[in-house]
């Protein structure tokens, strides 16, 4: 790593902390909280963990919206291209993260064909990938973002090679997606056999049977009270605190209760997030539903609209500071307000409210079911938008990702 890519990624650390960090450092809160920032520095969504298909009914996108998005692992980026929205600014405070987004953009433009695409991002196990990085996309890509995928890592092998085996276990997702099937394996149980359910009461009769009952095993019970054991989640000590409050006093339930979601809600041929989850890859083009961007019949609508992205490497707050009054339509905050303290989110809502234009439109995710901008933001700013509870809940039950307690979306009042 260079002297100047090091100082980015110091810099991106020393973001995080302030992100999380609400304890002294010397206490056990602030220990904890220390270590998930540590964690968190590295890759930690291979791909997101939200339901963009959820997103895009609740902002109704169109060609003339103006969108500020958190950018995660980039695949809820990439969907709301497929609506050619006029901007998106996609903002992150993980080097990973903002690496993987430029990397899956400029594969759009670079890569000859949908099939180069779908091998790169879609399929497991092409040791051409690599290759295909160094022909077609190295050459386009941002000299920081190359720096960061040809870093050689731990093991000698430049971090693009991942893209060779499966990147979708890599991570700290796929660490705990491994961590829990190895826990399920070592009771007997292989989640994996759950995709050989064809119908929504095959998948029931599985998880009933085989996975519900490990949630009541000690060891799990144990671990899932530890708040280090939903690092992998990417879950900071705050959110846990929220999530817990979710079930009736221990996170075993709350798993069990999200877990049953993601297993019986929705068919396994429509849900990719299932697969990932218990498959650990994606379904063949033939076999389920692929998320939007690998889709065939979106590869050149992306592709067309991908140079209205600007990626940036910076906390939300700044870039919101930076620009004008009622120039963003759209806002996509992911489940970042469960991290923040009264201050945080006062001063974020302050900036939304400044920035978005009439009718603008807030989506967001929670851990617990309700929404916790009322009691903490102030009344007159919050008064200002018009939280459609309603149709929240309805795009809650739809979120295929099953992780979350709420979906929420606030509208700017006229």
């Amino acid at each position: 790593m260079t002297d100047l890519s090091a100082d980015i990624a110091l810099s991106g650390k020393r973001a995080i902390g302030r992100a999380v960090y609400q304890n002294r450092a010397l206490s056990k809160a602030g220990l904890s909280e220390r270590l998930f920032a540590l964690l968190f520095s590295g890759l930690v969504y291979p791909q997101i963990w939200e339901d963009p298909d959820v997103d895009m009914a609740a902002m109704e996108l169109d060609e003339t919206h103006r969108i500020v998005t958190i950018a995660s692992g980039g695949c809820n980026i990439l969907a709301y291209l497929t609506r050619q929205p006029a901007r998106i600014d996609a903002v992150d405070l993980n080097t990973a993260h903002v690496a993987l987004n430029r990397l899956k953009l400029t594969a759009f433009s670079a890569l000859p064909s949908h099939a180069d695409l779908l091998r790169f991002f879609g399929i497991s196990g092409n040791r051409s990938n690599a290759e295909a990085y160094r022909r077609f996309i190295a050459p386009k890509l941002d000299t920081q973002s190359r720096r960061y995928w040809e870093k050689r890592a731990p093991l000698g092998r430049a971090r693009i090679e991942a893209f060779n085996g499966n990147f979708y276990r890599k991570g700290l997702l796929g660490f705990f997606i491994a961590t829990s099937h190895a826990v399920a394996r070592f009771y007997g149980v292989n989640p994996a056999d759950i995709m050989k359910s064809r119908t929504l009461r095959e998948q029931r009769i599985f998880f009933d049977e085989q996975l519900r009952p490990l949630f009541n095993r000690r060891l799990v019970r144990w671990a899932t009270s530890r708040k280090a054991s939903l690092f992998g989640l990417g879950i900071p000590p705050a959110q846990y605190d929220s999530l817990i409050t979710a079930g009736n006093g221990t996170m075993a339930d709350v798993l069990s209760s999200r877990l049953e979601k993601l297993a019986c809600h929705f068919p396994l041929k429509e849900n990719y997030f299932a697969w990932q989850a218990f498959a650990r890859h994606y379904p063949t083009q033939n076999e389920a539903t692929l998320p939007a961007y690998l889709e065939r019949r979106n590869f050149e609508t992306i592709r067309a609209a991908a140079t209205n992205v600007s990626v940036h490497h910076a906390n939300l707050m700044d870039v919101l500071g930076n620009k004008p009054a009622q120039s963003v339509d759209r806002y996509v905050l992911l489940d970042a307000q469960d991290w923040m303290n009264d201050d945080q989110l006062n001063a974020l809502w302050n900036e939304i409210t400044r920035t978005a234009a009439p009718g603008a439109r807030v989506i967001f995710r929670t851990a617990a079911a309700p929404s916790l901008l009322p009691g903490r933001v102030n009344s007159h700013v919050l008064n200002q938008w018009r939280y459609e509870k309603i149709r929240s809940r309805e795009l809650s039950a739809n979120d295929r990702s099953a992780i979350y307690g709420g979906f929420h979306l606030y509208v700017k009042a006229a």
